[in-house]
Order: C-alpha cells, then structure tokens, then sequence
C-alpha cells in the first residue's frame, strides 16, 4: 500500500472520529442557573413608564428623543461619537474580534515554503552548488474538539464584548441625560433665587423708607437685611454647580471642559416627557439589558473553555508533509527526478503529567462557577434596579405634585402678606417668615420636578436603554 493511499485512509478515519457527537466523550457540565424570575413588577408601573420595542423590533426612537429637547440630542449624539469610554470598548471589540481570528486560524493547517542554495567542496574536488526549494504543510485535526471549543469560546468572548459596548452605551446615555437635566435645574432654581432677591430688595427698601419715617424698627430692618444677604449668598453655589455640570458634559461628549460654556450657559426649562404606560415583564427587561447579557455570554465562554481543557486529557494528532527539490541549477529545480516528498502522522497521549490536565480542569471548572454566579447576580442587580427605578419615579410622582402645590400657595402667601405689610395689617416677621417659604417652597418645586425626570432617566438606564440584540458593529461582522 502507497504512502499517500495510507495518509487518505487515515485521514479519513480522522475526519470521521471528528463528527463523534462531543457529549458523548464528556460529563455534562453542573453550571446552570437555578434563579426563578417574577412574573410581574411589584412595585406599581407610573404615568411616565418607557414603552420599550419588542424583542427584535427596530428602534425608531432613542429613549431621550422623547424628551424633545434638541440641545440634549445634540449633546448624546457627540457623546455616543467621542466618549473615551465608549472608544475603549470599541478597542475591547476589535481585540475580541482578533482573538476569535486566531482562534479560527488554528484549526486551519499551516503551509510553508523554502529556497536556500548551499556551496561546498568534496576533498580535491571544485566546490559545488546545491539549490533546493520546497514546500511543507502540517495539521492538528481537532478529533475531540478542543480546538473547536476555543473557537466557540472566543465567539461568546467576541459577543460578551458586544454587550458589553451596548451596556456602556446605556450608562453613558444615562449619565449625559442626568448632568443635563441636573445643569437645566441648577439654572432654574439660579433664576427662582435671583427672582426672589429682587423681590427681597423690594422688601428692604419698603423697610428702610420705613425705618426712616419711623414706622419701622431697626430690628426690622437688619432682619430684612439679614434675609437679603442669605439669599445672596446661595447665589455663588448654584452659579458653581452649573459651571461643574457643564464640564462634565463637555467631557463627557469627549471636549475640553470650557468649551460647551457659550452653547449650554443660556438657560433652559427642563426637559418634558411624553406619557408612556406600556413597561416589559421582567424576563424581557433582561433580555434587553447588555450586561446581563454580556454575563451570559461570559458564562458560556467559560463552558467552552472546560470543554477545551476536557479535550486535553484525549490524545492528539499530528499530520504533516513535505514536498521539495534539489539540483545543481536553479534550472533544474522542479525536474520530477528530482523530488522528494514525505507524509507523516503522529499520535500524542499523556500517560502520567502529574495532575497537570486535572488541576487545569479543576481550575477553569472553578472559573465557569464563578462566571455562573457573576451572571446570577447580574440578573438580580437588573431585577433591583428596576424594582427600585419604580418606587422612585412613583414617589418622585406624588413629590412632585406636593410640592408644586405648596409653592404656588406659598407665593399667594407671600403676596398677601407684602399687601398686608404696607397696609400696617401685620408685622414684618410674618412677611419675612412668607418671603422666606415663598423661596423655599419654588426651589423645592424645581428640585423636585428635577428629580421625576431623574427618576425617569434611571428608569430608561435600569430597563436596558432601549438598546436591541448585538451591537450593528457585530451584528455585520457576525453576517
């Protein structure tokens, strides 16, 4: 029988102990998930509740288009572009996407080529030239598969860092509408502090005219300077707080920190929302959040990798071959008198490693526990964060509306009682005691009308974004 009619039949065979079903050479593995997922949402779902596209539905709308504030889209729209976070997961995906490369490179066979020209003399004779050329080739069929379960692995690495992508696209939405509506708040509690400092200078100069007419104690006129001075005095904090969120929003959007100053300093209302009442059960809620993908894809990365290390304890093979040339000329490479070829195969087992293989199992079997844990507490933060996103935007709900009542109150308190001041119906104190509500009760109506859109904002974060499946990126490399 031929060399090579025995390397066909042995490859055959190869081939054909490579379609073996794997399960059926190893242990079914322990690592899967016991976690029972709720039904419903216990807390109530509010007015304001993200509708979000069914799974595999296309997103015509991102969830911050739907507070119809053009500076805000303009500002996620630079920050989804230039972010270094986002920049660093992007290098994560293409690092992922170069191992899973490699990893599909290996169970490709290796081929290599070679020329050299060799001068040496034979006792008294004239010194000869030999040239030689040739080529060789070597493969390492993955008969039980380990090879195949790197590649597998390295694809749920490539996806897990796809998610991964999608789950900093999310916390970066996020973070960039929370700075956004916390500078349009600070501007307009700086604006209700100003409004009422006028309305207090208003106050001290009816005191002082007063005082000089001798209708007005000087008590009455320190207090009513007293109260000018304070209110002057929150004026620098709330001025200070603006400048620092619109840095962090000009970083964010990957730009030096002064340089949104000009285009955010004009103030702006708070951003509205429109009335969505539609919210996912829980097991769709962790379908679209990345992280909790990206711990599934994790997990099962890590599965693969045991397969692969199950895979080291079955032995190897080795085929390889060689074809080459050797004359006296360049000419004469390539003449059929001249050829030489060789094929071989080889079959490796480890008989005794001292517990290498083993230990190596036992290790990436500890791995997969630990991946399996990471993902279990995954879908348990996912489930926190949305239990907890909806209690508060239902409390900030019912603030909200208090407070809104309190402060218009609060100001008709306010005006009665200046009325009543020039009229000599009441003491000072009592107007004193209203102005002083009046601007508490307007800066508590902001901070709170704030805080429902924070809610809401965290609501979207804890819902997953909005974000559908792999990331376009992926998805065209993948098809």
């Amino acid at each position: 029988m031929s060399v090579i009619s025995t390397f066909c039949r042995l490859g055959l065979l190869l081939a054909l102990a490579g379609c073996v079903p794997l399960q059926a050479l190893r242990p079914a593995t322990p690592h899967a998930s016991q976690l029972q997922l709720p039904a419903q949402w216990s807390a109530a779902v509010p007015a304001l509740a993200p509708a979000l596209a069914p799974a595999g539905a296309a997103v015509q709308m991102q969830w911050w288009q739907q507070f119809g504030d053009a500076t805000l889209d303009t500002l996620m729209a630079q920050a989804l572009q230039s972010a270094h976070d986002l920049r660093t997961a992007q290098s994560r995906l293409q690092q992922a996407r170069a191992a899973l490369d490699l990893a599909e490179a290996g169970l490709a066979p290796s081929i290599g080529a070679s020329a050299g020209a060799n001068r040496a003399r034979s006792g008294h004779a004239s010194p000869q030239t030999q040239y030689t050329a040739g080529f060789d080739a070597s493969w390492e069929p993955s008969i039980f598969g380990g090879q195949r379960d790197a590649v597998s692995a390295a694809e749920f690495d490539l996806e897990a860092s796809a998610a991964s992508l999608d789950a900093a696209r999310v916390s970066l939405a996020a973070e960039v509408a929370l700075n956004y509506v916390n500078l349009r708040s600070l501007q307009q509690r700086l604006q209700i502090a100003r409004s009422n400092l006028v309305a207090q200078e208003e106050t001290w100069q009816l005191v002082s005219w007063r005082n000089q007419a001798g209708l007005a104690s000087e008590l009455e006129l320190e207090q009513a300077s007293a109260n000018l001075a304070s209110t002057r005095a929150s004026l620098p904090g709330l001025e200070s707080g603006i400048a620092a969120a619109m840095h962090r929003l000009a970083v964010l959007s990957g730009q030096p920190p002064a340089s949104l100053r000009d285009r955010l300093a004009p103030a702006q209302p708070l951003p509205g929302a429109q009335a969505l009442t539609r919210l996912p059960i829980p097991a769709d809620t962790l379908r679209q959040r990345p992280d909790v993908r990206a711990a599934e894809l994790g997990l099962a990365a890590e599965l693969a990798r045991l397969d692969q290390r199950r895979a080291d304890a079955w032995p190897s093979l080795k085929l390889s071959g060689s074809l080459g040339w050797r004359a006296a000329s360049t000419g004469a490479l390539g003449s059929g008198a001249n050829v030489a070829a060789s094929l071989a195969a080889s079959l490796a087992a480890t008989l005794f490693d001292g517990g290498r293989i083993r230990a190596r199992i036992d290790a990436q079997d500890a791995a997969a526990e630990q991946a399996l844990i990471a993902y279990e507490k995954s879908i348990l933060t996912a489930l926190e964060d949305v239990e907890n996103a909806l209690a508060e935007q239902a409390a900030a709900q019912t603030r909200s509306q208090a407070r809104s009542q309190a402060a218009a109150a609060a100001a008709r308190a306010a005006a009665l009682a200046q009325q009543m001041y020039r009229s000599g119906m009441v003491d000072f104190q009592r107007t004193l005691d209203a102005e002083r509500t009046r601007l508490s009760s307007e800066d508590s109506e902001a901070t709170a009308r704030a805080d429902e859109l924070t809610a809401l904002i965290r609501l979207y974060k804890a819902l997953g974004g909005g974000w559908q499946g792999a990331s376009a990126e992926h998805a065209e490399h993948m098809t």
